[in-house]
């Protein structure tokens, strides 16, 4: 069994509702991602690493400089003078990094890879793993 790693990145902003913590307040990331994924070689291979690094980096730039909001954590008329101005992407989750590795690992997934983990930093040191 082999497996290949790739990584992207995006910038984006969001808070954590209902924590009481310093991250309910609005704040960016510089959100660092790293999937791995297995198989059997191919022709010397297990996959392109370029149609991975793509895949990957198309679902990152989905969130890059954006506002990253869970649904129903902002009332209806504030989320929408934000829309008029900002690029919101709502997720049906928690902004954490935890949800967003499975984020990431079962949208990999639905792209036909055979995901090993998938790993979302929120700083340089600190991140999250999502596997099976």
């Amino acid at each position: 069994m082999y497996i290949v790693s790739s990584e992207s990145a995006f910038d984006a902003a969001h808070f954590l509702t209902n924590y009481e913590g310093k991250c309910k307040n609005i704040h960016g990331h510089r959100w660092r991602i790293v999937a791995e994924v297995k198989g059997e070689l191919n022709n010397g291979m297990l996959i392109d690493f370029g149609i991975l690094k793509k895949d990957l980096k198309d679902l990152c730039d989905y969130f890059d400089h954006s506002f990253i909001v869970e649904k129903n954590s902002l009332k209806d008329e504030l989320l929408n003078m934000l829309k008029e101005q900002f690029l919101i992407r709502e997720v049906s989750f928690r902004t954490t990094a935890e949800n967003f590795s499975k984020y990431f690992f079962e949208s990999l997934q639905k792209k036909g890879y055979d995901v090993v983990s998938v790993s979302v930093y929120e700083t340089p040191t600190n991140k999250a793993e999502y596997r099976i």
